[in-house]
């Protein structure tokens, strides 16, 4: 019998202990430090052979050939902006998100459309439950093949046998390994399962999917070097209250973390969302004081969003600031600039910010329309529909400029926008654009222009 030997893990973290401890020195939880056992057997690969392998030789860096990754497109628009334009070969994908946001919709829509052989191994669903998902997409696709297992070497004999382009996970805290004393979900499983997996992936350039469940804080469950161990993490984010779900990239090997993708959560799956505008400004016939339009960028696509405030007067004798979708800190900084360098009297009153349809913005260039939605609101005079923002304000009440502004004025333009208020020190060409560009200096000049 293989010698067996015990040690002690935050399943919080994955910090490893030789001794049972009541807080993790590293995350600081309580109580969350638990004996696994470990076999000491030597472990084999995912085909369960053992023969040893040729080790790489070094090169001098200006030896070694770049091949540009061989991507798959996705047939989803919106999933191959995030991954930068498609699944690369041989990668491993993490997508964590809310219980009941639409992971496994995501995953199961992804596989059904995708013109290849596709594995969707489910450990949470059995096959019928998965059809009767795959009905209500009203997508067919024989290529896609559903397979209901979580012990890791029967996977891998359904992968010998039906050999797939890609392979879809629901979900990695549901595997284990025969390797592995400790229940499915632990951080040895997790950990060991995953690596099997990555192994598997980079031997044969067969991409793999894997859902993730995440904790109560929002992280992903298991350690933290899961987020390590694989190539692409995804969030799913959004309110299960709302039809809107945004997916954005925490980390990605192969391109950009900066993209963004938006869907509307539908009857019949996922539908993507190309103009991410329509969902980002309300519709209303009235115009109505407190709310401005800014221009802001999300990695390489431009966005215009609605910036709402509500100015009141204190009730309870200390003012609120309250900021959704955006930094409260910053919001506390543009309220003293527009104190001290635009005399607006606001230190008695209640300043209420939402950036509408459910996103962060971090954004400097929203600044303008922030400061623009609170005067608006404190004077209760309405700024015109068609007006938009694209600016930076700094300390002195300067309207700094911001980068890419042609993007911004093409995209306020393409909507219909017929006056957009940026920097003077923007170097922009006036001829290019059929809107109106109006270029400020300090926060003076946006009062006077809009309110005059």
């Amino acid at each position: 019998m293989a010698k067996t030997k015990t040690s002690f893990f935050c399943q919080n973290c994955g910090t490893q202990y030789a001794k049972w401890m009541g807080q993790c020195t590293s995350c600081k939880e309580w109580n969350t430090i638990i004996e696994e056992v470990i076999q000491k057997e030597e472990k084999r690969n995912w085909k369960q052979t053992s023969a040893p392998k040729k080790a790489n030789k070094a090169l001098k860096i200006a030896e070694i050939s770049i091949n540009e990754e061989d991507r798959i497109p996705t047939q989803n628009t919106e999933l191959d902006r995030v991954l930068g334009g498609g699944l690369v070969k041989g990668s491993m994908l993490l997508l964590g998100g809310e219980p009941g946001i639409g992971k496994s919709t995501l995953l199961l829509q992804i596989a059904l459309t995708l013109p290849k052989k596709v594995l969707y191994i489910s450990g949470e669903e059995s096959q019928s439950q998965i059809k009767m998902r795959a009905e209500r997409l009203q997508i067919l696709n024989t290529n896609c093949l559903i397979l209901t297992a979580t012990n890791t070497q029967n996977i891998f004999r359904a992968i010998q046998e039906i050999q797939p382009e890609v392979v879809v996970v629901d979900s990695v805290q549901t595997l284990y390994t025969d390797y592995i004393e400790a229940s499915p979900g632990s951080v040895s499983q997790i950990r060991e399962t995953t690596a099997e997996l990555t192994k598997f992936a980079k031997e044969t350039a067969t991409p793999v999917l894997l859902i993730g469940h995440i904790t109560k804080d929002g992280a992903i469950a298991g350690p933290k070097i899961l987020e390590h161990m694989v190539d692409v993490v995804l969030q799913f984010e959004g309110d299960r209250n709302h039809v809107y779900r945004i997916l954005r990239a925490n980390k990605n090997r192969f391109g950009s973390t900066a993209e963004l993708g938006i869907y509307e959560m539908q009857s019949t799956g996922l539908r993507e969302v190309d103009n991410p505008s329509e969902i980002l400004i309300s519709q209303k016939d009235d115009n109505l004081s407190g709310t401005a339009i800014a221009a802001t960028l999300e990695g390489m696509r431009p966005l215009m969003i609605e910036v709402q405030a509500l100015v009141s007067t204190a009730v309870y004798g200390t003012p609120q600031r309250s900021a959704t979708g955006y930094d409260t800190k910053r919001l506390n900084m543009l309220l003293a600039v527009l104190e001290k360098r635009a005399g607006f009297r606001l230190g008695a009153k209640d300043v209420f910010l939402n950036i509408a349809g459910g996103i962060k913005v971090d954004d400097p260039a929203i600044d303008l329309a922030v400061i623009s939605a609170i005067m608006s609101s404190n004077e209760d005079i309405a700024i015109e529909q068609d007006f938009c923002f694209a600016a930076e304000i700094g300390l002195a009440g300067e309207v700094r400029p911001v980068n890419r502004v042609d993007q911004r004025i093409l995209e306020a333009q393409k909507l219909g926008f017929h006056k957009i208020f940026v920097s003077k020190f923007n170097k922009i060409n006036n001829k290019k654009f059929q809107i109106k560009i109006v270029k400020i200096t300090k926060v003076d000049d946006v009062f006077a222009n809009l309110f005059a």
